[in-house]
């Protein structure tokens, strides 16, 4: 049994590094590299979810060992034995908001599931015209929301499996798209003490589209001629695929005594819109009170504006069956300034 399922792990693995079937986000043109950034939907869902797993450099695919693993691996859920929810706020780039919460119980003694909402957005702001610069007296915004259903197995007691099935939209004043997706993951305990290894596909589902009211407009096909009456036409929208990635991740914790444990991880990303990369990340822990985290983001990726990230955490018992926590991330973020991270969470 153990052998089939570390066939299927390596079988994944080889499917992520086939370009046939899924092409790395990069192009030739001209004899220079051309990247794929900016060329896909839904951009906000590869924001990683947590403090904890983006002061570790997002390197927490093989770890996925809280509620987060909903985002970052649906397979970690079923191992987490109790009840646990978990809720991210961070002041985003440029003045906008983005916030991850998720609630995940055990059913039974070897499954998990799980509901997970991710929103990103910014306030209203002034509608603006040439003739009007001051503002029209309208405002819009803009708003992006997924909606998660996750579950979770364990298929032996070495190896999980899980997926996140969500729901896509997309909004920026009369306009919106929405779409389907699925993150799909898998975790395995290897016989080496404190190794474990994960792969994760994130975001495969249908494209999106934009429509509303503002693609329709008055068009005269011929204005020469007076006596014509314009006609409602609509322009037609492109459509965008989500952006898909794959990732495999390793990590291995070291107890350092019955106190002290080192925990140290890495993954190698495969995006559908970007060029492949490494995260890397390590977290210290001391007591099972406090912890230290590094990590660094996107090594190797062409034109990253993302880097070194540090942070820590604090853990507390309220009452014998409930624990209370706070992860604190720091993130570089190059020219675009850095980025601070808070996650609260509760354990049952």
């Amino acid at each position: 049994m153990k052998g089939k399922w570390c066939s299927v792990l390596f079988v994944c693995i080889g499917l992520m590094s086939s370009n046939p079937v899924f092409p790395q986000g990069s192009s030739q043109m001209g004899g220079s590299d051309v990247t794929k950034t900016g060329t896909t939907a839904a951009a906000f869902l590869e924001i990683g979810a947590g403090a904890r797993a983006q002061a570790m450099g997002g390197a927490f695919t093989a770890i996925a060992n809280d509620a987060t693993a909903m985002y970052w691996n649906p397979a970690g859920i079923s191992r987490l034995g109790r009840l646990e929810a978990t809720f991210n706020y961070t002041n985003w780039l440029l003045d906008t908001q983005y916030a991850y919460s998720g609630i995940v119980a055990p059913v039974g003694g070897s499954m998990a599931v799980g509901i997970n909402v991710t929103h990103f957005g910014f306030g209203e702001q002034a509608v603006r015209t040439i003739e009007r610069p001051e503002g029209t007296g309208e405002v819009y915004s803009a708003n992006d929301l997924a909606l998660g259903l996750a579950f979770g197995m364990n298929l032996t007691d070495r190896f999980s499996f899980g997926v996140n099935a969500k729901y896509v939209n997309q909004n920026i004043w009369h306009e919106s798209a929405a779409g389907f997706a699925l993150d799909m993951g898998a975790l395995y305990d290897t016989p080496f003490k404190g190794l474990k290894l994960g792969f994760s596909i994130q975001n495969f589902g249908t494209d999106m589209k934009l429509s509303g009211r503002d693609i329709r407009r008055a068009y005269d096909p011929d204005p020469a001629n007076y006596g014509n009456d314009a006609i409602n036409v609509l322009y037609e929208m492109d459509r965008f695929s989500l952006p898909l990635k794959f990732a495999f991740g390793a990590s291995y914790q070291m107890n350092l005594s019955d106190t002290h444990t080192l925990l140290v991880a890495a993954d190698l990303l495969h995006p559908g819109n970007n060029t492949e990369s490494i995260n890397i990340g390590v977290e210290y822990s001391a007591f099972r009170l406090f912890d230290l985290r590094a990590g660094y983001e996107a090594l190797q990726e062409k034109d990253s504006i993302s880097g070194l990230s540090v942070g820590g955490g604090v853990h507390s018992r309220i009452q014998p069956s409930m624990e209370f926590y706070l992860d604190y991330g720091w993130v570089d973020w190059g020219i675009l300034s850095n980025v601070h991270r808070f996650s609260v969470g509760l354990r049952f």
